[in-house]
């Protein structure tokens, strides 16, 4: 494998040497020394006099022609603050909306009438700062960041900016205004790189700046258009925030007879060490107030990966989160403080030159129990090596503590990662190597994986091939195969494994149909996994075929087949009686129906039915969401997994979420989740209010009770959290 590897790499690197002039005729975000009040209204005259970009493109239902209805922005900085207006050309003045509430990008962006801008300000297609802000003025910031086969969005990162919008006549007219000193410029270019879309819930429309076609995400940074820049200042003011917050919690253990009251200050401090380079702290950090985690059922024979929540993690996290693969990653940071609290935390990241990003974090654990305190440190460098190849290279430590010392009991993970994108735009692809290393153990401690991918308008293709040695140890990751569960012998195996993965899609969007959108013929993967030895151990392809209706309904079919040489013992229904080492070949198929995501009451459902192992499994699952906008959102889902492994018994699974939004403003909102999973004798409330009283200062008051399947409590408590955000 490691032979394979670096021949991978020598072929990229060769053919990734060529230097190539990005040609494109720039646009001019102008210098204005002048303001304006941030209303929507867009009266002021300095908006008459500033060049129109318009011209918008189709992207979906359809993705071919100019749109019919047009977007024209304009933007200019006067020195201290970029300004932006939007203003689309509706064909009526009804405001379509699905939530009031920040950061929340599935509905305040998707599913309302939201205008979007990105913009790329080191103009090197790796990352970029997004803004959204939807028509009932509900704001979306985040970061575009780019991962391994192309780029994703996280709205975790966080600034002070303002936006407001207005409806004039059939007009919706949309107006930014972003602090300067809150984006990380290159003081060598002049030119940044800028996106813009629009999304119209009513219509399901999706018009976007750039001509780019549906394979394509909207949010693919190189598609987005060059702006010359106007007098750029030489220097951004430095930035400094001090968020500091108190938090009051009551916690009431039922089962153990054990109530506890705590006051928890803590404090956060944000400050740029340049125009694109940035420190952030935290101090006995709180996090009573981030979302619970959704239940899920888990029928296999690993462990499931949740999401982190966590804002300080979260926040600039691309250098950090895309160390690896999704089930193979060297740094999985709710590893940190999972077993004991977090004292501190200390994070220092951006640019040291246009094409040199580093990332640095450390963060410490307190003792509680029998855990020991740990350190965690990662420091990762990323390099544009030319217009193809970016490289990453990273070191993660975990080491026990013991006041100022450190201890022999350690964790260490040293990797490299390059990625490739070909200058037209079809090609991309990855290659990953790392090792760890701890005390007394050292061989067979290794991971590689190289994959090549390929898009085209109507068909995606794509493989990879990887090998995970059982030494290869990430006490801060998250390598879920790599640990076998032998439920007969309740113990955990390490075992490495050699892993293929191929993928292609083919869809074919007929132009003249009235109501066909797009066929999906096929859609299909598998997974082939031999263990150390070479031999088979796990062979998992999927088939899906769909078709998409011009609301963009959707019914679809699923087929699974699964070889499985099963060496450990595996208790699916939970009851001891387990499945034997023995090879088992099995068949499931899934039939479902979404609807049209642009009505009031939305809706899915499908059915699964087939072979499990030696048995059969059933599964029924649906979804529906009411939303009474602009005050609430309501979403329901049931899913029931029926297992019946005949002489091993027969064991049905039951999985509810409630989720009620009320929105009272844009700002003050109120979240409840209900949760109730029979697997996890569990039920689960957790009930948010969220009041933003100034720019990202918030009050939050959070109640939490669990019951068990008896409904018998078995803890509650409330939180009561308030911080202030000082911006100097």
């Amino acid at each position: 494998m490691r032979q394979l590897f670096s021949l991978f790499v020598i072929l990229i690197i060769s053919y990734s040497s060529t230097h190539v002039v990005w040609g494109q005729e720039l646009k001019e975000i102008k210098f204005m020394d002048q303001t304006i009040e941030v209303d929507g209204r867009l009266v002021e005259s300095v908006w008459e006099t500033l060049p129109k970009y318009t011209g918008f493109y189709n992207y979906l239902p359809t993705d071919e022609g100019l749109a019919e209805n047009q977007t024209e922005l304009k933007v200019f900085h006067n020195g201290e603050y970029l300004f932006v207006s939007a203003v689309y050309h509706d064909t009526t003045s009804e405001v379509q909306l699905s939530s009031l509430k920040r950061d929340d990008i599935g509905n305040t962006v998707a599913e309302s009438e939201t205008f979007v801008f990105i913009i790329d300000t080191q103009l090197q297609q790796q990352s970029a700062y997004y803004f959204a802000v939807n028509m009932g003025g509900a704001q979306v910031d985040g970061l575009i960041e780019r991962i391994n086969e192309g780029y994703s969005l996280s709205s975790n990162w966080n600034t002070v900016w303002y936006a407001a919008t207005h409806v004039n006549g059939t007009k919706k007219q949309y107006e930014l205004k972003i602090p300067l000193k809150n984006l990380s410029f290159n003081q060598a270019n002049e030119a940044v790189a800028i996106q813009s879309y629009v999304r119209d819930i009513k219509n399901n429309s999706w018009t976007i700046m750039t001509d780019l076609s549906r394979n394509y995400r909207l949010f693919d940074l190189r598609f987005a258009q060059s702006f010359k820049i106007d007098q750029l200042p030489k220097a951004t003011n430095a930035r400094f925030a001090v968020i500091p917050s108190m938090t009051v919690n009551y916690n009431s253990d039922i089962a153990n007879n054990f109530d506890d009251t705590s006051f928890v200050p803590s404090l956060d401090v944000q400050y740029n060490v340049s125009s694109s380079m940035k420190l952030d702290v935290t101090l006995n950090p709180d996090f009573s107030q981030i979302d619970v985690d959704q239940q899920v059922t888990n029928l296999t024979r690993f462990s499931v990966f949740f999401p982190e929540q966590r804002n300080f993690f979260l926040e600039n996290a691309d250098l950090f989160s895309n160390l690896g693969l999704s089930d193979v990653n060297p740094f999985y940071s709710r590893r940190i403080g999972a077993q004991t609290a977090m004292q501190f935390g200390v994070k220092l990241s951006g640019n040291l030159t246009a094409k040199t990003r580093i990332g640095l974090l450390n963060a410490q654990t307190e003792k509680e129990n029998e855990n020991g305190p740990q350190n965690y440190s990662v420091l990762v460098g990323e390099h544009q090596l030319s217009q193809r190849l970016a490289t990453t290279a990273f070191l993660i430590n975990r080491q026990e503590t013991s006041g100022f010392d450190f201890k022999n009991d350690y964790n260490r993970v040293a990797g490299l990662n390059l990625n490739y994108r070909s200058l037209n735009r079809k090609w991309t692809g990855v290659a990953n190597m790392a090792q760890s290393f701890v005390p007394n153990e050292s061989g067979k401690d290794s991971f590689y994986n190289v994959g090549m991918f390929y898009n085209v308008r109507g068909a995606e293709l794509g493989a990879s091939f990887r090998q995970v040695q059982r030494n290869y140890i990430t006490d801060v990751g998250f390598t879920p195969r790599l640990l076998n569960y032998d439920a007969e012998r309740d113990i955990t195996v390490r075992e490495g494994y050699t892993q293929s993965s191929i993928e292609g899609i083919f869809n074919h969007f007929p132009e003249n149909s009235t109501k066909i959108n797009q066929y999906r013929y096929f859609f299909g993967s598998n997974d082939t996994y031999w263990d150390e030895d070479g031999k088979l151990q796990q062979s998992s392809s999927f088939y899906n075929t769909a078709l998409f209706f011009k609301e963009l309904s959707a019914v679809y079919l699923n087929v699974y087949h699964d070889y499985v040489n099963l060496k450990y013992a595996f208790d699916p229904l939970g009851n001891g009686d387990s499945l034997l080492p023995d090879e088992y070949q099995f068949f499931r198929a899934r039939m479902g129906y979404n609807s049209a995501r642009n009505n009031n009451f939305v809706y899915s459902g499908f059915a699964q039915y087939g072979q499990f192992y030696s048995g059969l499994n059933t599964t029924l699952g649906a979804t529906v969401n009411y939303r009474l906008l602009p005050y609430a959102n309501l979403l329901l889902s049931y899913q029931m997994d029926d297992l019946d492994l005949d002489e091993l018994g027969q064991q049905t699974f039951h999985l509810t979420r409630f989720t009620g939004e009320v929105f009272f403003t844009n700002r003050l909102n109120w979240t409840t989740y209900v949760q109730y999973s029979t697997q996890n004798d569990n039920l689960n409330i957790n009930s948010r209010l969220q009041w933003e009283y100034k720019p990202l200062s918030y009050v939050y008051l959070v109640l939490t009770d669990n019951f068990n399947e008896q409904l018998n409590r078995t803890n509650w408590g409330i939180a009561f959290k308030v911080n202030y955000r000082l911006d100097f």
